[in-house]
């Protein structure tokens, strides 16, 4: 296979003749060495791949950089998808491990990650939007600067692990399977790390959710 690394083409460059092929069959394409196909899967998904790492790393320059290595990491592993998810829930899975393994890097740490596995799945509503309970986080309903920049702020006291299921979930809306799948853990795990980060954001922002 052609490891020459992928160009992340602007949009008008994308080949119109590919913008109608199944994800799958790009896919197919992709490993069987062509490039073209491969573009036109990061023209697809490139502009939610950024999305969640700036969101993760707060910076644009670092987000890219991020995001072309995430691309190169897929495609040189792309003979291994076995179509057994997604493509995206496949590459997710490689972005935030980079995203991670980056931000671990920088010492960006949280505390309390022996938090992860104490909360009992069967204590959580799966269907609440965030565990355990519905409400949503401040974010989704206050638009002020400054409020947004203090939960921000607090996000990023989390640890890589926890800050990664939040924004999973509430930012790209995924449900428990999904996030699982893109972090290789159990979904009681997942969980777990939700109804932390949400508490310890609870800390951190009390005096924001008196107020909404």
């Amino acid at each position: 296979m052609n490891q020459r690394r992928p160009r992340l083409k602007d949009d008008a460059e994308v080949a119109a003749a590919q913008a109608d092929v199944p994800e799958l069959e790009l896919v197919k394409q992709a490993q069987g060495g062509d490039t073209v196909a491969f573009d036109e899967l990061v023209s697809r998904f490139r502009t939610r791949v950024y999305g969640m790492i700036y969101n993760m790393v707060h910076n644009e320059q670092d987000a890219w950089d991020l995001a072309q290595d995430s691309f190169l990491k897929a495609w040189k592993s792309i003979a291994r998808f076995r179509g057994q998810s997604s493509f995206y829930t496949w590459i997710y899975r490689i972005v935030m491990n980079v995203t991670i393994d980056w931000l671990r890097k920088k010492q960006v740490k949280g505390s309390a990650a022996e938090f992860d596995d104490t909360i009992q799945a069967k204590e959580i509503d799966p269907a609440s939007r965030t565990a355990p309970h519905p409400g949503a986080l401040p974010h989704e309903r206050m638009q002020h600067e400054e409020v947004r920049a203090r939960i921000e702020a607090a996000i990023a006291q989390l640890s890589p692990e926890h800050r990664a299921v939040i924004l999973m979930k509430e930012i790209d809306g995924m449900q428990y399977h999904e996030i699982a799948e893109s972090l290789g853990c159990s979904i009681g795990t997942v969980m777990s790390r939700l109804f932390y980060a949400r508490k310890k954001l609870q800390n951190l922002l009390r005096d924001v959710y008196e107020n909404v």
